[in-house]
């Protein structure tokens, strides 16, 4: 009887300790802080419900596996869209619906880019995060992104996995490039034509493949300088690089190639080569600096620039 009233209460206290370890762990998991644009931020809890309104941040939440419950109107990458059958629609990436975001009640919301300016009304809703990514060093902000949200999620291991993935990306893209010549990053909106620079938006792509410029002096402004077909003739790039704002955002525009379909432009090395590269639109302007979008950008330089000439 004596053993017996021992043994009963040594048991129950080990499993109340191993439940208290259980529940210092989660804690210790929910107050980690994650780098955010803002700088370090400290999550209240473990988030079982999501709400997601940054394209880049819900390709990289997805490439992790966690559910998202609530998502913008429209996603705008094809790829993402299966999402929209198990979540709900929570606003638009410009503007949140709050009703429906109270409705929701997640745990945790979710900014960036374009929804970033909306991050004190979501705030009132629940803890809110900004997760912009800003381009000037997309690749380190997009791995510093992934290793947050794999902490948020308790996914580390799957971020280090993707980490690593993203980083053989970039190495096998790098080589792919070498010794070919020089590039141009133009975007189209319509009929009219943007250059990109290093310091610019685009310019990850020259910084981190080492791919060189055309043209050196190109404005290192967010949204590019405007240029001429006359420009672009001049700059006689190797490569031109091009993504359609019209096509990313589904504007219905003149697209790309009618845009540039032009004699100034056709009498380009690039052109009289082949070497135009259109890039998925909307992985490269929407979705920046997401896992797997990044990578599918990545993939269709690397597989142009391995192509025989």
């Amino acid at each position: 009887m004596t053993s017996g009233s021992v043994r009963w209460p040594t048991a129950w206290a080990r499993a109340a300790l191993g439940l208290a370890a259980t529940v210092l762990l989660i804690a210790d998991v929910s107050a980690a802080g994650i780098d955010t644009a803002l700088g370090k931020v400290t999550v209240d809890k473990v988030p079982r419900t999501l709400a997601v309104f940054d394209i880049a941040a819900i390709d990289t939440l997805d490439s992790l596996g966690v559910k998202i419950a609530g998502v913008p109107e429209k996603l705008y990458v094809p790829e993402l869209e299966h999402l929209k059958a198990g979540a709900e629609v929570v606003g638009t990436i410009f503007e949140p619906d709050l009703e429906a975001l109270s409705a929701l009640a997640p745990d945790l919301i979710v900014v960036g880019g374009r929804s970033s300016l909306r991050l004190e009304a979501t705030a009132r809703v629940a803890q809110s995060v900004d997760m912009t990514i800003e381009g000037d060093d997309l690749l380190a902000e997009a791995k510093a992104r992934l290793e947050g949200y794999g902490t948020l999620v308790g996914k580390q291991a799957e971020a280090a996995n993707l980490v690593a993935e993203l980083d053989a990306a970039v190495a096998a893209t790098r080589s792919a490039v070498e010794g070919k010549g020089n590039a141009l990053i133009l975007m189209t909106s319509g009929p009219k034509v943007t250059a990109y620079g290093e310091g610019s938006r685009f310019g990850w792509v020259h910084r981190a493949l080492g791919l060189p410029l055309a043209v050196k002096d190109v404005e290192a402004a967010t949204h590019g300088e405007a240029v001429s077909f006359e420009f672009v003739r001049e700059a006689d790039p190797d490569w031109l690089i091009v993504v359609d704002r019209g096509a990313a955002i589904g504007s219905g525009e003149q697209n790309a190639r009618a845009t540039l379909d032009n004699e100034l432009v056709a009498a380009t090395t690039a052109w009289t080569k082949g070497q135009v590269i259109y890039v998925p639109a909307a992985d490269f302007y929407i979705a920046a600096g997401g896992v797997r979008a990044t990578m599918r950008v990545l993939e269709t330089i690397r597989s142009a620039f391995s192509k025989p000439r």
